[in-house]
């Protein structure tokens, strides 16, 4: 552990000099992924002719493939998997449970369920993106409200969770299995977590909520360390428990419910990611909370590139981060040895 006390004026913290490197040089990767992902399609384009293109020069074909296609899509990629992942810090951090994620406490199968029931009832594709938003937003006020009493007990919650996330899964399958044959097509291709569609409003949907939602969770990562401690230890220190702890559940649930209403439920980025992070860098802080986003969106990106590029034909993201993922899920079950 590296890390040292710093004190400026009345605010004392501690700094560990690994963690910016960790940023930097995750950001530096991510970068170059994107520059090499707008390069890669049917359509050839060097990396020089793509930056014409950024320039405002390039021919009509070029701009309408670099701007109209590849880098929103990047672009998404990049905005969907930070989102994630952070959501999953949140949650992990606040359970104290490993193997929690939006995704498993029923979240993602909210937003699931109201943009299937969207797609099989007529509703314009336009507005699909919202049904979501509104589908996960009210998964959580549902998993929030039957997990109290009196006050919020993290295991309760997880339990009301996986039950909400049973419940909400049947629903959803009920109504593919009802739906017409390509209505339950597009509907299965948004289940598996997809950014095939994007544009440039989702893109800036996503940008506005991780600059709402990134300096908040990094506000209340030093919080979240506290209440780690112990509920009886943080009401001694002078930490308002309940209200820190609504205010980290709003967080995470918006960065989930953001991310999945464009993209669709995406598996195991919000899961696999924080671990990884808090492998290289260490305890959750602020610093390797927003090494947490940029992980997820170097995670994300590769894996929409390989689905895209390296298998023999085009597939959903959702479909290799959910092939990459199950081990890592089962590697962590085996090393948490959580009993079940």
């Amino acid at each position: 552990m590296n890390a040292r006390a710093v004190r400026v004026g009345p605010v004392s913290f501690r700094f560990d000099p690994r963690v910016p490197a960790l940023i930097g040089t995750a950001l530096a990767v991510l970068a170059l992924l994107a520059a090499w992902a707008s390069t890669l399609g049917s359509f050839d384009l060097g990396l020089g002719d793509v930056v014409r293109v950024l320039a405002g020069g390039g021919t009509p074909e070029e701009r309408f493939v670099v701007t109209g296609l590849r880098l929103p899509r990047i672009l998404a990629a990049v905005l969907v998997g930070p989102l994630l992942a952070l959501s999953g810090a949140i949650f992990q951090g606040l359970i104290r449970n490993p193997l929690v994620s939006p995704d498993v406490i029923g979240i993602q199968a909210g937003a699931a369920c109201a943009a299937v029931w969207w797609i099989v009832s007529g509703g314009p594709s336009g507005l699909q993106p919202l049904a979501a938003f509104a589908g996960a937003a009210a998964a959580a006020a549902a998993v929030y409200l039957l997990s109290w009493r009196g006050r919020l007990a993290p295991a309760r919650l997880v339990l009301v969770g996986i039950g909400v996330n049973s419940l909400l899964t049947a629903v959803t399958t009920l109504l593919v299995v009802r739906a017409r044959i390509w209505e339950a097509a597009r509907a299965m291709v948004w289940m598996t977590g997809s950014i095939n569609n994007v544009d440039w409003d989702d893109v800036r949907a996503l940008v506005l909520a991780l600059l709402a939602l990134l300096p908040l969770g990094t506000a209340l990562m030093g919080g979240l360390r506290v209440l780690q401690l112990g509920d009886d230890r943080a009401l001694s220190l002078g930490i308002p428990v309940e209200r820190l702890r609504l205010a980290l559940i709003l967080v995470g649930c918006a960065a989930s419910a953001a991310a999945v209403s464009v993209a669709g439920p995406v598996g195991f980025i919000a899961l696999a990611v924080p671990h990884l992070a808090r492998m290289l860098a260490g305890p959750m802080t602020a610093g390797v909370f927003a090494l947490t986003g940029v992980m997820g969106g170097i995670l994300l990106l590769g894996a929409d590139m390989v689905a895209q590029h390296l298998l023999p034909v085009s597939l959903p993201v959702g479909v290799v981060t959910g092939v990459v993922g199950a081990p890592y899920f089962l590697y962590l079950l085996l090393r948490s040895q959580v009993r079940l």
